[in-house]
């Protein structure tokens, strides 16, 4: 058959936080379709471009190998793809010219894709994938090589002239088993171990479930939408030793939506682990609610838990309830005391800005990171994305930018209670506060206990005087802002 060469289009070095936190992740999603695709008896071969400089870095593999297929198969389970940032939507036009120049049929699968289809046609794609696409891609492509038209292939758009042809969703795969496991042979684990800076240990990125079930109304599912389904624990742990055994990785980051939703996985996961004589560390992410049923905690930190990211969102249970989060306040203070009990860091997610948020509002959330004290805290402002509930809200309010440039960018794309600055400004102040709550933590147990203290929380300690001068500064500058006429 002739040969495949997968590519993607999200580039660490196009996002420069993402760059500069330095731990850059191979394309997971990627190397599943891959996989799926040599299973079922294609030559494949993957450029990956995650830690490249340009896309015309591809131009001489294309000249070179001369493929008869190029698929642009973004890592659905990285959340930063989700975004649609319109720096690796302009890579991937890039990519697909170089590709049409190369005379090469070109396939593409990505949230930005999905959302965006006929852009993507009007560049020169030949095919878009719709949500999970491993079996559209191996069905389009057979059909292409046997002669036969694509009509029938459920999960494409494609056009016939100038006429969009939608052939509309296929049904999810349930049985996640059914995937051979991914071609990590095609990652060069070497060069992402070189691309992480030496502040964290090197970790792999692995995916046990697809999709969520939940129904926040702000969250874009485009490729594995609103449902939930896992491999089996075994899978997970035969990749997992694959990983140790051959890269000698023993720090995961479970990518998943929501790790461990399926009643009793958590449990089983952590005694195959102890049958194998595996031992590991990870991060997950997950919801407070989910955290306290059952003994989930329990079980995984016995099975080698290390951080959890916590959906946190909001201070307020009014923006809660408004955002349909089906958290409460009390269960994210309940949640985060468990965790750090039992050595456990927590990182909340934090929104601002979603609609009908006052500044009451934004004084709980900062409440409740100083009363829950987070050992992280990752922020945003609301992102209206196609095919959710709050696009729906407010798509009569966007404009031209109707995307973010990359994820540092920010941009209140509607009329919110106050304007782009005050946003701005809130971020930083919020990282003071954080910063400073996290400084006078560390002063008091110095106090209470001074052999407690290590390096780390004395470096805290003194920037305390600087995140305190700094952050008053900011709250005196926002409540300048406050008057200010909304955007």
């Amino acid at each position: 058959m002739q040969n495949v060469l997968f590519s993607h289009s999200y580039y660490y070095k196009m996002d420069p936080k993402q760059w500069d936190t330095g731990m850059p992740y191979p394309p997971l999603g990627t190397i599943y379709a891959a996989s799926f695709l040599r299973e079922n008896g294609c030559q494949v071969d993957l450029f990956d471009v995650g830690l490249r400089d340009s896309p015309n870095e591809i131009k001489p593999i294309l000249e070179s190998s001369k493929p008869k297929f190029l698929v642009l198969y973004d890592d659905g389970f990285n959340y930063l793809t989700k975004m649609c940032l319109t720096n690796m939507r302009e890579a991937a036009f890039k990519m697909i010219k170089m590709g049409k120049e190369s005379g090469c049929t070109i396939i593409v699968s990505s949230s930005d894709s999905t959302d965006h289809y006929k852009e993507y046609l009007n560049k020169g794609a030949d095919i878009v994938l719709l949500g999970e696409g491993e079996i559209s891609l191996l069905e389009a492509i057979n059909n292409i090589n046997e002669g036969n038209p694509l009509v029938d292939v459920k999960g494409i758009v494609f056009k016939e002239g100038e006429k969009v042809i939608n052939n509309g969703r296929r049904e999810v795969i349930k049985d996640l088993d059914f995937l051979p496991q991914p071609a990590w042979d095609l990652i060069d684990v070497d060069s992402y171990k070189k691309a992480w800076t030496s502040r964290f240990p090197f970790a792999l990125n692995i995916a046990t479930t697809r999709g969520c079930p939940y129904k926040c109304n702000w969250c874009a599912k485009p490729i594995y939408g609103n449902r939930y389904n896992s491999r089996s624990p075994q899978r997970v742990v035969e990749e997992i030793q694959f990983l140790s055994d051959k890269h000698g990785v023993t720090n995961f980051w479970m990518c998943d939506d929501i790790f461990g939703l399926k009643p009793n996985w958590v449990q089983k996961f952590d005694e195959t682990l102890l049958e194998n004589n595996l031992k590991i560390s990870f991060k997950i992410q997950s919801r407070a609610d989910l955290l306290l049923k059952e003994n989930n905690i329990d079980s995984l930190v016995s099975s080698g838990l290390k951080e959890v990211w916590i959906g946190a969102e909001s201070g307020s249970q009014g923006i809660l309830d408004a955002m349909d989060k089906g958290t409460t306040i009390k269960q994210i203070e309940d949640s985060t005391k468990l965790l750090q009990q039992k050595d456990v860091r927590v990182a909340f997610f934090i929104q601002y800005g979603y609609s009908g948020e006052t500044k009451e509002d934004i004084d709980k959330t900062i409440t409740l990171i100083k009363r829950c004290k987070p050992d992280d805290i990752g922020i945003s402002v609301s992102y209206p994305l196609p095919g959710t509930k709050f696009y729906e809200a407010v798509k009569n309010q966007l404009k031209e930018k109707k995307n973010w440039t990359d994820s540092n960018d920010l941009a209140m794309m509607f009329s919110g209670t106050f304007n782009q600055g005050f946003y701005k400004k809130l971020h930083s102040y919020t990282h003071k506060t954080f910063q400073k709550t996290r400084g006078l933590d560390a002063l008091k147990g110095l106090l209470k206990n001074p052999l407690s203290i290590n390096s780390s929380k004395l470096k805290t300690i003194l920037k305390l005087p600087v995140y305190w001068i700094l952050g008053w500064k900011e709250k005196l500058e926002l409540s300048k802002m406050e008057n200010v006429n909304k955007v």
